[in-house]
């Protein structure tokens, strides 16, 4: 059976930015687990090949949900385009936790359309960079999610932040920007994106998250990541009590895989990803905890 799709479908979120999202299934009418994907920092829902990957997983018996983060710069008519750049200046690690949870509970609604489709106790999530830092720290306090699943993911976000004399000019100008290598547009990031961090510093804090976890976690890392280190997944793969490390030989920070992605095949790294992501969400959650918890063994 082929899998059915509705794309940019508008959830209202709790900052005053439309959250769009698209949900790919088997219309089989039969409850199925629900898997929700994070993108990253710079990232949207349709970057690359993250729609073929949401069709592998929904073949698989899975509904799966990904969305666009409120403030990444989008907006449900241009999902790909960074049209809003104020808004994307407006971002920080706090909004993204709240569009997460508006996403969990839209999905949970009980007049949710498509709420024949799903099972409401077997909520997965999946993170790629520093959306993996979103759905772990979501993981930790919201016990509704069943699994997790951390692509590249960052370990940390306060080393993240600019220093010193950079932290200062960043207060007083109240801006600073960072280009889109891919579309050449200088994205702002407001000076309040550092202060509520500091404000938030305990709920932000990943480490402690990891280590709070009560449920089986993925880590898959390419080993050529150079956006990210290596040894983040290899800190994850330390704090989380149930870990299962997944590290991809020759692989990049995106496993292969670009912006457009217009070919029917994917790389053999981010094929094998998804193989692995499927055989862990497919496996009994008290099998996983028994094999790899505590044991912090690969």
């Amino acid at each position: 059976m082929e899998v059915s799709k509705e794309k940019n479908i508008v959830i209202d979120g709790k900052h005053n930015k439309p959250i769009a999202a698209d949900i790919i299934f088997k219309d089989d009418g039969k409850p199925k687990p629900i898997v929700i994907f994070a993108h990253g920092y710079k990232g949207f829902k349709d970057w690359g090949a993250w729609d073929k990957m949401g069709e592998r997983i929904a073949k698989e018996g899975f509904f799966f949900v990904k969305f666009n983060f409120s403030h990444n710069g989008t907006n449900p008519d241009n999902p790909t385009d960074f049209l809003n750049i104020e808004a994307f200046g407006d971002n920080n690690y706090v909004i993204e936790l709240d569009d997460l949870q508006s996403v969990i509970d839209w999905i949970l609604l009980p007049n949710f359309k498509f709420a024949q489709q799903i099972k409401p106790d077997n909520i997965n999530l999946i993170g790629h960079s520093r959306g993996g830092g979103i759905v772990l720290l979501k993981a930790a306090e919201d016990k509704r999610i069943t699994k997790l699943i951390t692509l590249a993911s960052v370990a940390d976000f306060g080393s993240r932040f600019p220093e010193a004399k950079e932290l200062e000019k960043w207060e007083k100008k109240g801006v600073r920007y960072i280009k889109n290598s891919r579309t050449g547009q200088e994205l702002p990031h407001h000076y309040q994106f550092y202060r509520n961090f500091k404000e938030n510093k305990e709920r932000l804090n990943i480490k402690k998250a990891a280590k709070n976890l009560e449920i089986p976690h993925l880590i898959a890392h390419g080993s050529s990541d150079t956006s990210v280190s290596i040894g983040e997944a290899g800190n994850l793969f330390e704090w989380s009590p149930a870990p299962k490390l997944l590290l991809v030989e020759n692989a990049d920070h995106v496993f292969g895989i670009q912006h457009p992605w217009d070919k029917e095949e994917l790389t053999k790294e981010f094929n094998h990803v998804i193989s692995k992501s499927i055989d862990f969400l497919k496996t009994d959650s008290k099998t996983l905890w028994d094999e790899y918890g505590d044991s912090n063994e690969d």
